[in-house]
């Protein structure tokens, strides 16, 4: 348990270096769907504990990141 922890820490960490330092030029939509996917593949690698479910979340979260940012920015338009 302790190193499935460690795992999970470095990946946070590694993925939010990634979409801090990429972000500069991307649109709305593209921003919530690696906000999405990050979030995404960290929900489904803690629910269900195998490379598929984390591949999963990833791409459920992506597709839902993408869709409510943009709408969120369609809104305050």
């Amino acid at each position: 348990m302790k190193k499935r922890g460690m795992i999970l820490v470095l990946c946070l960490l590694i993925t939010t270096s990634i979409l801090f330092g990429g972000c500069a030029n991307m649109t709305p939509a593209q921003e919530g769907a690696a906000v999405g996917a990050a979030a995404g593949a960290v929900a489904g690698a803690i629910l269900g504990g195998n490379t598929k479910k984390t591949l999963i979340g990833a791409g459920i979260g992506a597709l839902g990141g993408a869709l409510l940012n943009d709408e969120l920015k369609k809104d305050k338009k």
